[in-house]
């Protein structure tokens, strides 16, 4: 069989503000289609039929204002901007539509630091309310000004990022062109005058922007009507890429940490391991998660962003600069390569791999194995291999919850070791970790699992 790599696009259900393309028809450049034609993945991929003795997908509640499955292929680019490195002063916007948009630190996010070491990158990332996709290139040239090397960034805001992949290869195409040809900009401006939406003040919301709903979200999760979605072999090159180490970002994630993954450049492919990352704290049941911040998808941070990440209690992003590594107080677990860390006393006991961590990344592999032996002999691929690892993570969660909300609602509110094995927790080694989880979601149980170091 062949793996699919990282290289594909990431892809996304994320809701945020609602957006309507303009009525009048406009022009078209080379290298894209029109949403309204359906060619995207999302017009392709139409939700598969339950067969009658399959179970049915885990409930969920419906949110105000969530995109519903025909509106996926509404276009929704709020900004089309060219970013450039030049020699003497850094690098800068040399180009936007609309003009009058704040870009301010785009400069840097669209352009990683230490990008001028590789030909080429894409780059997911925040600005304010809105997600952005970049693409950089880098190109030898003949010249002494230019230091012989032209580097820039074509990239696109949204309210989410639904559809940022589907620009990949646009941007891609236009970054080559504008390094071949610095200036020409009428492509870009009219692909912006087609794809640009037009924000909406929901009722009652005034002229405020409605709130950014992040990935993946507590209630939010339906399968398979609306799947989460993703580059494709994103979860198998995690899996590969950490082992075992997944249960431990894992725990890290359900706890609602701020996670800082670094890794030099390129950094498209990290910033798909935040997108993974994200995908282990699905929880699907009702009553869950009011306490706790949602786990936020922050892709590439730069120093620029020290400010916002201050003041954020839950976040997963990535960064090329290890200057974060010393600011403590940014971050609650640091991943450097493969090497997760802590610098909190508390969190130490949840970076050791027990037993029951061992048997869950066992199923996991498991499973894996059966569903690609049946790709291979049976043709089949539905479910993929994506799914797969998001269900699974989804359901371990789900039973956890599940376990914690019947003893809180009992009349003992006993927690026991039996209550943990059922779980698919280790007893003692995840004492620490229920004991987190429990402070956490505002669970109100009583742990009565002995503690291991103490007589």
């Amino acid at each position: 069989m062949v793996e699919q790599g990282d290289a594909a696009p990431l892809l996304r259900w994320a809701e945020g503000p609602a957006v309507s393309v303009p009525q009048d028809p406009a022009l078209q450049a080379g290298g894209w289609a029109r949403g309204g034609g359906g060619s995207g993945r999302a017009a392709a991929e139409a939700p598969r039929r339950r067969e009658p003795d399959e179970p049915a997908p885990p409930e969920v509640l419906l949110q105000p204002g969530r995109l519903e499955l025909g509106d996926v292929e509404e276009d929704q680019v709020v900004a089309v901007f060219v970013v450039t490195f030049d020699p003497r002063s850094g690098n800068m916007v040399e180009w936007c539509l609309p003009q009058d948009i704040d870009l301010e630190g785009v400069e840097f996010k669209s352009m990683a630091s230490g990008s001028h070491k590789v030909q080429s990158d894409f780059i997911y990332f925040r600005k304010g309310p809105f997600f952005g996709l970049a693409c950089f290139a880098n190109m030898p040239v003949e010249s002494e000004l230019e230091r012989g090397a032209r580097m820039k960034s074509v990239g696109i805001l949204s309210p989410s990022y639904t559809l940022l992949y589907r620009y990949m290869h646009f941007l891609e195409n236009q970054v080559r062109h504008q390094l071949e040809m610095p200036g020409h900009y009428s492509h870009l401006a009219a692909f912006y005058e087609d794809k640009k939406g037009v924000l909406h003040a929901g009722p009652g919301r005034g002229g405020s922007l409605p709130p950014v709903y992040w990935l993946p979200s507590i209630h939010r999760y339906m399968y398979p009507e609306m799947k989460i979605t993703h580059p494709a072999g994103c979860m198998s090159q995690f899996i590969k890429f950490f082992g075992e180490q997944i249960l431990i970002l894992w725990k890290f994630a359900l706890l609602r940490k701020r996670i800082l993954i670094f890794s030099p450049p390129p950094v498209g492919v990290v910033c798909y391991r935040v997108y993974c990352c994200c995908c282990l704290a699905n929880v699907s049941l009702p009553g869950i998660g009011g306490t706790i911040p949602e786990s936020k998808p922050f892709f590439y941070v730069n120093v620029a962003d020290i400010e916002s990440l201050e003041v954020e209690v839950s976040y997963v992003a990535c960064t090329t600069e290890k200057i974060f590594e010393e600011k403590r107080e940014l971050y609650d677990v640091y991943v450097d390569n493969q090497n997760v860390k802590t610098h909190h006393d508390h969190l130490q006991p949840l970076l050791k791999i027990n037993s029951a961590d061992r048997e869950k990344y066992r199923r996991l592999n498991e499973q894996r194995q059966m569903l690609l032996y049946s790709q291979e002999v049976e043709g089949d691929y539905n479910p993929c291999e994506e799914d797969l690892f998001v269900l699974f993570f989804l359901e371990q969660n789900n039973r956890i919850f599940q376990t914690l909300l019947e003893v809180s609602a009992s009349q003992d509110k006993t927690l026991t070791a039996e209550h943990a094995r059922g779980m698919g927790l280790d007893p003692q080694g995840d004492r620490s970790f229920l004991m987190d989880l429990l402070e956490a979601y505002g669970i109100d149980v009583m742990l009565v699992i002995d503690n291991p170091c103490c007589p």
